[in-house]
């Protein structure tokens, strides 16, 4: 079943554990899950307006880079942002465009930054997704919360997470690998780098000179060089938009890049996977296609 889908498909409802673990986490299918939050208070309350109220002048951690890539190849550096902390009043306002910046704002930290950093915000939605929760025999072990602008992008890469993805405002827009894409998509090792501020408020791009290099994928899949990498034209991406009120099953291991409109609010949970045939099966791919590579 490697070629199984020409677009993710959607579910007009939640589905029972069992049912969503026969027929989606165990196969390793992506699908876009409708009416499974349509209960949270989040859909009606987070405005601008409610948060600016609710999480008001609390300092925040806040990703900013020059061009939008956080965590991404640049100048043969895999290069992290600035994490910049600064109260989420001002953070809202560059993002209501009340203050201008040349730069890009993003609240994306990971490490259950909800729970962490946002807990004035865990009673508008759910703790877990009862479903997920019952079909895994687990609770997330991270709920995350985004907020940023449209200049923000997700570069091309994958999570050992079973991940559910649930848009609150605005529209999250996905291309997606499935794991078997893998000998179709470029590594490489890449010294590790942050973005950091200079004195006349320029950004400069420090190494971290004690920390391993990171491998990641190079490649953009909007723009590819195909003359650099051209495996990469037998790859079959799919395209899909989760809309506010509408959740995205991200299975483990599926190659993923984001795009978002303007101020997009989304919240996901991230589920431990299990490292079984499916990531064996991965792991193999994976060796071969190195092994291909140095022949």
């Amino acid at each position: 079943e490697l070629g199984w889908t020409e677009s993710v498909p959607y579910l007009d409802r939640p589905p029972s554990p069992l049912e969503f673990y026969r027929e989606w986490v165990s196969p390793n299918k992506p699908c876009i899950i409708q009416n499974a939050i349509s209960h949270w208070p989040a859909l009606k309350k987070w405005t601008a307006a409610y948060l600016r109220e609710v999480v008001g002048s609390k300092v925040v951690s806040v990703a900013v880079t020059p061009n939008g890539y956080a965590d991404a190849v640049f100048q043969d550096r895999f290069v992290m942002p600035e994490e910049r902390q600064m109260p989420f009043m001002d953070f809202l306002d560059i993002v209501e465009k009340k203050v201008t910046s040349p730069n890009v704002f993003y609240v994306q930290k990971q490490c259950s930054n909800l729970t962490e950093e946002f807990p004035e915000l865990v009673c508008d939605v759910q703790p877990d997704i009862p479903w997920m929760s019952e079909a895994l025999g687990k609770k997330p072990d991270a709920v995350n919360f985004w907020l940023g602008e449209s200049a923000a992008v997700t570069s091309l890469h994958k999570d050992h997470y079973e991940n559910l993805y649930c848009v609150i405002s605005g529209e999250k827009h996905f291309l997606l690998h499935p794991p078997s894409d893998r000998p179709f998509i470029p590594y490489d090792l890449y010294q590790p780098a942050t973005y950091q501020v200079s004195e006349d408020g320029s950004f400069e791009i420090v190494d971290e000179k004690s920390a391993d290099k990171v491998p990641w994928i190079p490649l953009d899949p909007l723009n590819p060089n195909l003359e650099q990498y051209p495996e990469y034209a037998q790859a079959k991406p799919l395209h899909c938009t989760v809309k506010a009120g509408e959740m995205l099953y991200l299975p483990s291991l599926w190659f993923h890049h984001v795009q978002q409109s303007h101020g997009c609010i989304a919240v996901n949970y991230w589920y431990d996977m299990e490292y079984d045939l499916k990531y064996s099966y991965y792991q193999l791919l994976d060796c071969l296609t190195k092994t291909v590579k140095v022949l």
